[in-house]
């Protein structure tokens, strides 16, 4: 009787040591991060920062009604619900971006959130996810026929941004991939430990607060092209309403964003993920025209409405914003909410016919002129 207690003892302290290894092995790995904060200084100092963590502008609960996490988690993975994914592998083109002149504007789009766009002879790239690499395989599974670029497929980018740490926009494998290749960084409060944890240079780093506007200056671009006299590349860093946890445990220790790029007069906004707010009116009062504008649309849920962007919350945000065309992002590659995997689609569109909005709209990998 004896015996067989002990032998049991045994058996679930051996299972609580092998499953604490496999996890202390698994978050050592570097797409984590490390818990050291090199700017502890300057994430205290941000007006956005309060008891301890970053705050949005209004209050916004992650999760409405019942809603939590795990719940939120248990879905995702488990629902069967066949309409969230596709069954075709999705329509997608191979472009060779190496190939794409820089004397003209144009955007090529990655699936979700990723995108490489020109802007006055410069190439701007925002949360490349392109390489499937653990520990981000787990979470983020590609639709068939989306998962066609690779970091190697893309040309040197004067400016790289990043809009937040979560895995669905921030890729270690990626970024890791394209290092050498950054000629420079601005991101949110917070990311630049990831960074220079992943191995870039602190000189290239811009991390900025809520409303900063960042010069870029010849020396911040690659390919040593001097910046015409007429023009002024400009970004400014701009509020969004959303949330930060790249680990479970004590979130919004980053901070988030949206960006608006600005070049002799043109004008591209970033939006990166987030709920609707007065930001949108906001933004178009202090900018004015914006030429471009790169809104979320999809992974939304009555459940979490106030970081990601409703349908019905899309509308005012277009309505708002007034830009001169509209490409929709955060679709189209994978399934982390419950809603029809085309459905977005459809939601722009819908949207464009009733007002008029020039929807610029295109596969995964296509060049678009704008």
């Amino acid at each position: 009787m004896l015996a067989n207690k002990v032998k049991t003892l045994v058996i679930i302290l051996t299972t609580i040591l092998l499953l604490t290894c496999v996890s202390l092995a698994v978050l050592s790995h570097p797409a984590f991060g490390t818990f050291r904060h090199r700017f502890t200084e300057r994430i205290h100092q941000s007006p956005n920062w309060q008891d301890s963590r970053f705050r949005n502008q209004e209050p916004t609960p992650q999760f409405t009604g019942d809603a939590n996490a795990p719940k939120a988690m248990r879905r995702m993975l488990f629902d069967t619900q066949s309409s969230r994914k596709p069954t075709e592998p999705v329509p997608a083109v191979k472009t060779d971006l190496h190939a794409l002149r820089t004397d003209s504007d144009w955007l090529v789009w990655f699936g979700h959130s990723s995108y490489l766009f020109c802007l006055g002879g410069k190439r701007y790239l925002v949360d490349p996810v392109l390489k499937p690499e653990f520990p981000s395989s787990l979470m983020l599974k590609p639709f068939k026929g989306t998962d066609i670029y690779r970091p190697d497929d893309l040309p040197d980018i004067d400016c790289l941004i990043i809009t937040h740490e979560h895995w669905d926009h921030m890729d270690y494998a990626t970024l890791r991939d394209i290092r050498e290749r950054v000629g420079h960084v601005v991101c949110p409060i917070g990311i630049a430990d990831y960074l220079l944890y992943w191995g870039y240079d602190p000189a290239v780093i811009t991390e900025m607060d809520w409303y900063e506007r960042y010069p870029l200056a010849e020396g911040d671009f690659p390919n040593g092209d001097s910046l015409n006299n007429d023009s002024s590349f400009v970004i400014t860093c701009l509020p969004s309403r959303h949330f930060s946890n790249r680990l479970l445990g004590r979130g919004n220790q980053t901070l988030w964003a949206s960006f608006m790029v600005e070049n002799g007069g043109r004008k591209v906004y970033v939006g990166g993920d987030g709920g609707y707010d007065k930001r949108f009116r906001e933004i178009r009062e202090q900018f004015g025209t914006i030429d471009l504008a790169f809104l979320e649309n999809g992974q939304y849920n009555d459940n979490w409405r106030y970081i990601h962007t409703t349908p019905e919350d899309l509308e005012k945000a277009v309505l708002d914003l007034q830009a001169s065309k509209v490409f929709t992002v955060h679709h189209d590659k994978y399934a982390l909410a419950m809603h029809p995997w085309s459905e977005p689609d459809s939601v722009a569109h819908a949207i464009a016919d009733r007002y008029g909005v020039r929807l610029l709209d295109a596969p995964i990998g296509a060049v678009v002129a704008f």
